[in-house]
């Protein structure tokens, strides 16, 4: 679906001119007309909400536009037909099973950088809260019907889910590219299109009633890594003023030139991919169909990331926020019990036996195998290799995301999400990976066909109306709270997290005690060795590299 094909019929010409003096009106049909920069949208006003979907906040990055910046949208005159959602990003189309697939996308296109807001009727100056879709920064679109923003809105919140580019398309780093640029650097196109988003709301989020000056950015997996880059990030500092990181994993991160932490650089490896591909120069791959080269690059192996080029990503993250010199604002972090539970593809093949789990952790941990296996113990294996590389990847981030805001004096909010219903426990996922997001978000009859479904029950709705509680007090004030449910204190001194199981419970401090340490410490040990921290845990760990003093 073109940008042309979407332009309404034209308006009358007394229609345009009252639409545009009063920035947003509602007409007797249902429809909502609101004048953005680039030109008048019309969108849905039903159940005292207004909806607009598939707004252009970009031009389409097609041709020799691939692999470059995004540019603003083309501006139109007449009213844009916003009452459908736009083109989902390219990705690779789904083989095998995955709970994770959603038969609703719309169609693909690189014709894709569209957004979705959800606004109260007669909203005037309120909070604002942008939604970075996960999908390993490989799949997924903010239309998915998982992140339907309308509870939101009915509490309030002006709500926005945004696209940005995918995969190959999004993230490819290469010598070519790094030379046409005036800036000498290449990759993270993905991360700008979610940037010129938030320069999209900036500019136009006022007319359809929210407050520019106070907007949250969240995200949850690939999403909730995107919120950490972009609090990194020097082009995204201003644009918002709270961040949620749901499930978030800060890991090593390649860089622009140079091999790092056991991984090639990112121009190498975009060269690599070429070649795979069968593209001999630039111009080759800018040439490919775009569906071909996606599927092909995701064969030969490529797996999206961000890039430390010195400008859009300045740093290594781990390094950034120890600098304390990531985005100044309130955060609030937490990861599922059961993340890998349904992401089994992370962990290796499990030793036969106890002796041998304990031989492949004593070699990979040295002189912290002791605490190691007191956390991830021989006597189940299979639950010891999944909360370790649980805990490595998504514990780990969101207790250093809190306790790194708290250093630069930031309140940082953390919680563990460990509630389980008999359609997900009966297949061994309790509280697996993004299980929070149809709570938080108000939508438990609106997941995809092959995610278990939560039990339509007053207990699960009476959690759900909880957690939107929680989330959207955070979106007005930067302080979670929910009417008759426990305080959310935020972490300090005593550690103190949100507990989400059976209900929210919040006198617990100190999650996993020893935990934070222990991978801190390995992560410090790694870096200060070159060595990269991945998923590369457990009984997979390469020998820990010997204590170094910036790690005591």
């Amino acid at each position: 679906m073109t940008l042309l094909s979407r332009i309404a019929p034209a308006l009358s010409a007394a229609i345009l001119v009252a639409a545009t003096a009063a920035c947003a009106s509602t007409a007797e049909s249902g429809d909502a007309v609101v004048d953005t920069a680039s030109g008048p949208v019309r969108g849905v006003a039903r159940d005292g909400l207004k909806i607009f979907k598939g707004i252009p906040f970009a031009a389409p990055p097609t041709g020799d536009a691939r692999w470059t910046p995004p540019a603003p949208a083309p501006a139109w005159d007449d009213a844009l037909d916003a009452s459908e959602f736009g083109n989902a990003c390219m990705q690779p189309r789904r083989r095998g099973f995955s709970i994770y697939a959603d038969s609703s996308l719309p169609d693909t296109s690189e014709d894709c950088l569209n957004l979705n807001v959800w606004a109260p009727e007669n909203a005037a100056n309120a909070p604002v809260f942008v939604w970075i879709h996960g999908g390993s920064l490989t799949s997924g679109a903010g239309s998915q019907s998982l992140y339907n923003g309308a509870e939101f809105a009915k509490r309030g919140i002006v709500y926005v889910s945004i696209n940005y580019r995918l995969g190959v398309l999004g993230y490819l780093a290469h010598p070519e590219l790094s030379a046409e640029s005036p800036d000498g650097v290449s990759g993270n196109y993905g991360l700008l299109d979610q940037i010129a988003a938030l320069e999209w709301v900036e500019d136009n989020i006022a007319a359809f009633g929210g407050d520019p000056d106070n907007v949250t950015i969240a995200g949850e997996s690939a999403g909730a890594l995107s919120v950490t880059y972009l609090m990194t990030a020097p082009a995204a500092r201003g644009l918002f003023d709270k961040a949620i990181a749901q499930s978030a994993y800060m890991l090593s991160t390649p860089e622009l030139k140079e091999a790092s932490f056991g991984a090639p650089s990112a121009e190498t490896t975009g060269a690599y991919v070429a070649g795979k591909v069968g593209a001999e120069d630039l111009a080759a791959l800018r040439a490919m169909e775009p569906q071909t080269l996606i599927e092909k690059a995701a064969q030969a192996g490529y797996i999206p990331w961000g890039t430390v080029d010195g400008l859009t990503l300045p740093g290594q993250p781990v390094n950034v926020f120890d600098e304390g010199q990531q985005a100044p604002v309130p955060v609030m972090a937490g990861f599922n019990s059961g993340e890998i539970r349904s992401l089994r593809f992370l962990l290796p093949k499990a030793p036969s036996n106890a002796e041998d789990y304990e031989a492949a952790i004593r070699k990979g941990y040295g002189d912290l195998a002791g605490a190691a296996l007191e956390h991830y113990p021989s006597r189940d294996i299979d639950e010891a290799m999944l909360a370790a590389t649980r805990d490595a990847m998504y514990g780990w981030t969101a207790e250093r995301l809190v306790r790194k805001q708290g250093d630069i004096g930031q309140p940082g909010f953390l919680y563990i999400f460990d509630h389980g219903y008999p359609a997900a426990d009966q297949n061994g996922l309790n509280a697996f990976h993004a299980s929070e997001l149809p709570y938080m978000f108000g939508n438990l009859d609106r997941i995809s066909e092959f995610w278990p479904a939560p039990p339509d029950t007053a207990e699960e709705r009476a959690l759900s109306e909880a957690m939107i509680g929680y989330w959207t007090s955070f979106a007005r004030d930067g302080a979670p709270a929910a009417a008759d449910q426990p305080a959310w204190r935020p972490y300090g001194a005593d550690e103190a997290y949100m507990y989400f199981a059976d209900a929210p419970h919040g006198a617990d401090t100190d999650l996993l005690p020893g935990m934070f340490e222990l991978h801190e410490e390995v992560m410090c040990r790694r870096r200060a060795a070159d060595v990269g921290w991945t998923w590369n845990v457990g009984v997979i760990a390469p020998p820990l590299p010997p204590q170094v003093p910036e790690c005591q």
